[in-house]
């Protein structure tokens, strides 16, 4: 199979001789081998981890990203950032708990940004309600 990985900005990973894939979703760790289905799913924060035809494994950090498997013979992953490594303990470390620290900030942007679109559209609401019973609309 051939396996390529790639981010907006590089391919990281282009290589051929691989004799299965591992990734996890949502639902959980799953493996690709020579032959599956056409097969697309997006990709949870982890590691994608492939066996070459000499036995060893290699891995790369993935934050997010999708799957595809085409003709049983092509796996492809586009993520927002990938980092290849050998060594799965310093990806595991370092590089995910970079991944995951991103992810909590940009959760906590979000959060706080809709927060700020909230107080606008109540904002707006109460200037577009104007002025409540009782209150009159001259000036002293």
């Amino acid at each position: 199979m051939r396996l390529t990985i790639a981010t907006p900005l590089s391919v990281v990973v282009e290589t051929d001789a691989v004799t299965a894939v591992r990734a996890e979703d949502a639902t959980g760790s799953f493996g690709v081998l020579p032959g599956h289905a056409d097969f697309l799913t997006a990709l949870s924060l982890g590691v994608v981890a492939w066996k070459r035809a000499d036995g060893r494994w290699h891995y790369c950090a993935v934050r997010r990203g999708v799957l595809t498997v085409e003709g049983g013979d092509h796996v492809s992953v586009a993520s927002r950032e990938a980092v290849e490594g050998d060594d799965l303990a310093t990806l595991d470390q370092t590089v995910l708990a970079r991944f995951r620290t991103d992810f909590e900030n940009e959760r906590m942007e979000h959060v706080e940004s809709t927060r700020l679109h909230l107080n606008a559209i109540r904002q707006i609401m109460r200037h577009l309600r104007g002025p409540g019973p009782g209150v009159t609309g001259g000036m002293s």
